[in-house]
């Protein structure tokens, strides 16, 4: 007897080739922004985002990458759409090279506007909320690291260490409060979970294939 059940997704195969794979799918994309396909690279905090977008920026040949950590600020945790908007979305939209002042988390203030974002073909943004709902019309496609929740924020406490407990006391309330309110998840493209070889990447929930992921049926 036969027995058929639902697509469901399985791992990517060669998990060590996921990355120039997904880097050759989003060249192929018609631009988001502009000349440029913004690429959202989202998640919980501590879920690994900044070094998959790294890595990933390196299987791009170099991809510039904007860091939401550097537009976000003590007092505005997450209310920095407006300022990515008009100092990065409005100037890749016209191929013009952003420019932006990145916040001194250390020193609690903004500095000068000289952090320069070029229209490369691939801009990737990684960050908690980078997939947020008035940034997604701008996004080639949306990325989510697909870590739980209590285990990122576990990582993100062990890699910060007790001095910054304070600052995860007050973080954790304000991610949970937004993504409440402004899920990106249900809407990601794909979805990342790394493995010891690599990444695995899933077909997310927003089911806009990029030609990287398999699909079985059975």
């Amino acid at each position: 007897m036969t027995r058929h059940s639902h697509p469901r997704p399985r791992q990517d195969p060669g998990p060590r080739s996921a990355l120039p794979r997904l880097a050759g799918a989003l060249r192929a994309l018609a631009p988001s922004c502009g000349p440029v396909r913004i690429v959202a690279v989202d998640g919980h905090a501590g879920s690994g985002k900044s070094t998959f977008a790294r890595r990933l920026a390196d299987a791009l040949g170099g991809a510039p990458v904007l860091r939401l950590d550097d537009l976000a600020s003590h007092d505005a945790l997450f209310d920095w759409t407006e300022r990515l908007r008009r100092d990065v979305i409005g100037p890749l939209s016209r191929g013009e090279a952003a420019r932006y002042a990145v916040y001194d988390w250390t020193g609690r203030r903004f500095g000068p506007a000289d952090q320069v974002l070029p229209p490369a073909p691939v801009v990737l943004v990684e960050g908690v909320g980078a997939g947020r709902a008035a940034l997604r019309p701008f996004l080639a496609r949306l990325l989510w690291m697909d870590v739980p929740q209590e285990e990122a924020w576990a990582r993100g406490r062990h890699r910060d260490g007790a001095v910054q407990s304070d600052f995860w006391d007050g973080w954790e309330p304000a991610e949970r409060q937004h993504f409440a309110k402004d899920p990106s998840r249900p809407f990601a493209d794909l979805l990342v979970r790394q493995c010891p070889e690599g990444y695995e990447l899933l077909q997310g929930p927003g089911g806009t294939p990029v030609g990287t992921q398999v699909v079985t049926e059975s």
